[in-house]
């Protein structure tokens, strides 16, 4: 059986160009005792990706060069040497990028039991959405009350953080780009804030129009100046959880720390970066508290889409120029 997938040529510099992409044919060997092969049916592609594209080992170890990437994707098991995981079972697993993919048992998860469609599981039921409920819950410790700020907030995280602070009694303001995405945030009851042509001072300017007492909890998902203008704007004993900075990805040098870092310190509060996979043993109750509120429509979710794997470079890199809305998908 034949497998397509893409590779990495080079260890990017910025923004990566679409010619680092490359897609490959190869035959896969027989499969051996407790493997089994997926026809993967939706492949994710994540921010955290680029990071993994630079050759150096972070929280997670790099791509190498010419080899299959990696990344999450549901699919159906088309042939099996697992008894656990028989022909036509639904799965999730990290071997995307890729058409077909072989690989042991004990690298799958069957996809869990909610009446949602299977790309769920890559989105709001799957890594973006335990890093929200991580994020507010685990980390920023958010209470009934609280003034809430989330940048990125019509992104595939930043979508459930704003929903699941605005469930949670939040007063809840997001930051994000596009006229379309201001206004399936103020469709939520979520007070939006646009970015766009603005420098932090401005930024801050807006956010103390919509919430003059400053905010508790700060998820971030951006950096530059939205962490700026948010740090300007906190209460006293302020929590900030610190999920990405996709301002920061592409950079060619490293830039220069926020100017008002000394507001940590004014407001005394705690800032606290997160990397979700060190939290994935609460899964289960993420999924077993979200999992029916999606199911039943209670909890929103946007998607785009591209289709063919193909596409699969394309839709990373749009990424970077914020045009999804909720989770970037690729489908088979």
């Amino acid at each position: 059986m034949q497998s397509r997938y893409f590779t990495i040529n080079d260890h990017p510099q910025g923004t990566p160009a679409r010619e680092l992409f490359e897609l490959h044919e190869t035959e896969l060997p027989a499969l051996s005792n407790g493997e089994v092969r997926v026809r993967n049916t939706w492949l994710s592609v994540d921010p955290y990706m680029r990071g993994r594209m630079s050759g150096v080992t972070t929280y997670i170890d790099p791509f190498e060069l010419n080899a299959p990437l990696e990344g999450a994707a549901v699919g159906e098991i088309i042939e099996s040497l697992d008894p656990a995981f028989p022909v036509g079972t639904k799965v999730r697993h990290m071997a995307g990028w890729r058409d077909i993919a072989q690989l042991p048992g004990n690298q799958l998860e069957p996809l869990p039991y909610f009446d949602v469609p299977d790309q769920a599981y890559l989105g709001v039921l799957g890594m973006p959405g335990m890093t929200a409920w991580t994020g507010l819950n685990r980390i920023a410790e958010m209470q009934q009350g609280d003034n809430v700020l989330v940048s990125g907030a019509a992104g595939a995280v930043g979508s459930l953080a704003v929903q699941l602070a605005k469930a949670k009694g939040g007063n809840v303001v997001g930051i994000a780009g596009s006229q379309e995405k201001l206004d399936w945030l103020e469709s939520k009851g979520v007070k939006a804030v646009s970015y766009k042509d603005k420098n932090a001072a401005q930024l801050t300017e807006a956010l103390n129009e919509v919430c003059p007492e400053g905010f508790d909890v700060y998820y971030e998902n951006v950096g530059g100046i939205c962490l700026e203008a948010a740090l300007n704007s906190l209460k006293v004993g302020a929590r900030i959880a610190v999920c990405g900075m996709i301002a920061r990805y592409n950079e060619d040098t490293p830039s220069a720390g926020p100017s008002n870092i000394a507001m940590i310190l004014i407001r005394r509060a705690r800032m606290q970066g997160f990397i979700v996979f060190d939290h994935w043993a609460h899964y289960p109750q993420f999924i077993e508290t979200i999992g029916p509120q999606v199911a039943s429509g209670e909890i929103d979710y946007e998607e785009t889409i591209e289709e063919g794997l193909e596409r699969t470079p394309d839709a990373f890199l749009k990424l970077f120029e914020g045009a999804n809305r909720g989770k970037m998908l690729v489908k088979l």
